[in-house]
């Protein structure tokens, strides 16, 4: 009786077959127009000799890259001195931004009091951007009147850097090494707020059982860091290593704002010499090319960092991870 009162069911109504593009348009527009066609003009700027200054823009195929790997070109001392000032950010800043979030992200995790709090604090400084960072810190660095040289001085800290070779002021801005210490030190206390955000919401991820097995167990905090903590981790330390290396190497603002490429061309970012080699020097065809053999490395080091880091064992690793932590454990008591 209840199934011949009730009423009966309407049919479910099926969009026509463009209401799922319709959705789409807004996104495809502006991938489209801002991305996809860019990336192709592009493309074919880097096979041209591309100076829009000039009517003509003759057709020279792969000459652009060949330049790049031709140590009689122009463009070639340019583009690798480029590059490797950008290696030399890469490997001095990727490090201490994993490592000194993931132990933020540890000490931020437990409970006392003003954790909220401190967790503010800690990725405040990454809503700033980079032009208030970069003209910031070019006062404070001054080697002349910025307020570093004047604390140290009042504090006598001068004297450790004046006997590790630093001149008197310390050179912040305008001589190495300490220009790469500027320069790696701004960018870590700017960004180190959004990968301690990142580590802090995989670390939520990580059961708790897990460090309650492994501790009834007898496992030390290093052991439960290296067989708990790491294995579940590891699809957000691929994350956090990919986008740190990517952002590291795509480094540009700072250097320009609080150095200018300087000491000589030390800190002239491969970005730097792109920029200037298609809006300074009117080469957009060798400038796209830059581009494009630089978008090609970063492509294949993102793709190994993924590979080396990815999950092997499907959902089924962090389940090994707790029991190799438990064997680890049980073999150290």
């Amino acid at each position: 009786m209840s199934a011949a009162l009730s009423p009966p069911r309407r049919p479910l109504r099926r969009g026509a077959w463009w209401t799922p593009w319709a959705f789409l348009a807004p996104f495809v527009l502006v991938f489209g127009t801002f991305v996809a066609l860019p990336a192709v003009r592009g493309i074919w700027m880097s096979l041209h000799d591309w100076d829009y200054l000039m009517p003509s823009k003759p057709f020279v195929g792969l000459g652009n890259y060949a330049d790049l790997f031709d140590s009689t070109s122009v463009v070639f001392q340019r583009f690798w001195d480029g590059m490797a000032a950008t290696g030399v950010f890469v490997v001095a800043s990727v490090p201490f931004l994993l490592t000194l979030p993931l132990l933020l992200a540890m000490a931020l995790n437990r409970r006392f009091p003003g954790r909220t709090f401190l967790r503010a604090v800690v990725f405040l400084p990454y809503v700033l951007g980079v032009a208030v960072v970069g003209v910031l810190f070019r006062f404070v660095l001054d080697p002349n009147l910025g307020v570093l040289n004047h604390l140290l001085g009042l504090t006598r800290l001068d004297r450790v850097l004046h006997a590790l070779g630093a001149g008197d002021p310390v050179p912040w801005l305008t001589a190495q090494p300490w220009t790469w210490v500027s320069l790696v030190g701004v960018t870590v206390w700017w960004t180190l707020g959004f990968n301690t955000i990142i580590y802090l919401a995989g670390l939520q991820d990580v059961p708790r059982e897990l460090y309650d097995a492994a501790e009834v167990d007898g496992a030390s905090a290093g052991q439960r860091f290296r067989h708990v903590t790491l294995p579940g981790l590891r699809p957000v330390l691929a994350f956090v290593l990919t986008m740190t290396f990517l952002a590291s190497a795509n480094m540009f603002g700072q250097a320009d704002l609080m150095t200018s490429g300087g000491p000589g061309t030390s800190t002239r970012t491969a970005l730097m010499v792109i920029l200037d080699t298609g809006l300074g020097q009117y080469k957009m065809g060798s400038a796209a090319a830059m581009g494009y053999l630089l978008s090609i490395g970063l492509g294949l080091v993102s793709i190994a960092n993924f590979w080396a880091l990815r999950d092997r064992d499907g959902r089924g690793g962090r389940r090994r991870g707790a029991r190799t932590g438990r064997r680890g454990a049980g073999g150290a008591s």
